[in-house]
């Protein structure tokens, strides 16, 4: 089973700039289990589109690529790591 936690964000916006540490710690926890890909919405505008992401940053998560979850904005690395957990 593919499970891919995707990361919308943008380099001016601060509240992507919060979660990177907290998406790092992700990285290493979940290392096996869910593959973090992040999209700059500015360099791939039609993908954020196709994902209809209205506000950044906004997580997704797939399962053999069907949706799964979805959250936006900042979080405490507990309580995102915890959303994560849920689905993985």
């Amino acid at each position: 089973m593919a499970l891919n936690l995707l990361d919308f964000w943008a380099p001016w916006c601060p509240p992507c700039k919060i979660m990177d540490p907290v998406m790092e710690e992700v990285e290493k926890e979940f290392k096996g289990k869910i593959t973090v890909v992040k999209h700059n919405v500015d360099e791939e505008p039609e993908l954020a589109q196709n994902y209809s992401v209205l506000s950044i940053p906004t997580y997704v998560i797939e399962k053999d690529g069907q949706e799964v979850a979805r959250t936006t904005g900042a979080r405490p690395a507990e309580e995102f790591k915890k959303w994560v957990e849920e689905h993985a």
